[in-house]
């Protein structure tokens, strides 16, 4: 019998979360599920012992001799998936007992979602990592009430435009339909173009309140790391000329250069601000082969840009808080 899930999980450096995270596969109430570990070329090798422990888990490990980013990995190891749904999971993510029977339950009345879980700070858990992937009209990115009390997290189920995908769950069909990620991305914000990519195919998100998961953050890359900051900064650019429908691309573009712009300016006070900068260059160098990748998506949408609009943060404030505060844009840890 084929599962109902697909568990994806990338190990690479983040040795002393995996333990965790299997243990708390383990506890899940829903059992209908395989996982697939890949070995995404990690210095460290597979605990075989800790593999042992968890026999009664469906267990697939493979293995890449090169890191394939996220993008890369997440593909490869999906195309050895049986489950109806992917669901990606960080190495350093744990999943509280219920959280795939939440999932579960909220499929069944919701067809042509994918998913989003609540993160809750692994390290802190009066603290949320991240609802749902903002993604301002400007194209600029954030997880919604990052670093908030848990207080301030919403009650109930809400679409929403993008999944943080150390915790997203997708229908694989879906998933294939629109290419899986683009591993030209590596890392960061790939999710949010799979999920941009994902809306304007006519697949929608629904945000879980009710499905936790708690989240070390960066368990593998660090959070503002000169890796985290030049992938995130290149890849905000090409997110947003990828994605951004029809006449929404020109009447935002100008902001999206302003922030950008704004960005450069505050490199100078940054400690990676070389590699921000880089981001942003080789983002130019790349633009040619991202536009041909636009018109690929733009000639498959099928939603109106009026409906994909509502789904954005448009807020003028909103860019100008996250920077006052130095808050890095950044969508997901991997």
């Amino acid at each position: 019998m084929t599962p109902f899930f697909s568990i994806i999980i990338l190990y690479w450096q983040s040795d002393q979360y995996l333990p965790a995270c299997l243990q708390a596969l383990q506890s899940q109430t829903f059992r209908d599920f395989e996982v697939i570990l890949l070995d995404n070329g990690s210095d460290v090798p597979l605990d075989e012992n800790l593999l042992s422990k968890h026999a009664n888990l469906m267990l697939q490990v493979t293995h890449s001799d090169i890191n394939l980013g996220f993008a890369g990995g997440n593909n490869f190891a999906a195309r050895s998936a049986k489950g109806d749904y992917l669901v990606l999971l960080n190495g350093d993510a744990f999943p509280q007992p219920d959280w795939l029977t939440q999932v579960y339950e909220a499929i069944q009345t919701n067809p042509a979602h994918f998913f989003a879980s609540r993160l809750i700070q692994a390290n802190q858990t009066d603290l949320l990592d991240g609802e749902w992937n903002v993604l301002h009209a400007s194209g600029l990115a954030w997880r919604k009430n990052h670093n908030q009390p848990v207080e301030k997290s919403l009650s109930k189920p809400r679409e929403v435009l993008s999944a943080c995908a150390a915790a997203g769950i997708y229908p694989r069909e879906a998933f294939e339909a629109v290419g899986g990620f683009d591993e030209d991305f590596f890392a960061y914000m790939e999710d949010i173009d799979l999920d941009m990519r994902l809306q304007l195919a006519g697949y929608r998100c629904l945000y879980l309140p009710d499905a936790v998961v708690l989240h070390v953050g960066s368990g593998s890359t660090g959070s503002r790391s000169d890796f985290a900051v030049y992938y995130g900064h290149r890849n905000l650019i090409w997110a947003f000329v990828k994605n951004m429908p029809g006449i929404l691309f020109y009447i935002l573009l100008p902001a999206h250069i302003f922030y950008n712009l704004l960005y450069l300016l505050a490199a100078a006070f940054m400690p990676a601000g070389k590699s921000l900068i880089k981001g942003k260059k080789d983002a130019l160098k790349g633009i040619r082969t991202i536009l041909q990748k636009r018109k690929l998506v733009q000639s498959s949408r099928k939603i109106s840009i009026w409906k994909f609009a509502r789904l954005l943060d448009w807020n003028p404030f909103s860019p100008l808080s996250k920077l006052a505060h130095s808050e890095k844009v950044q969508v997901h840890d991997d």
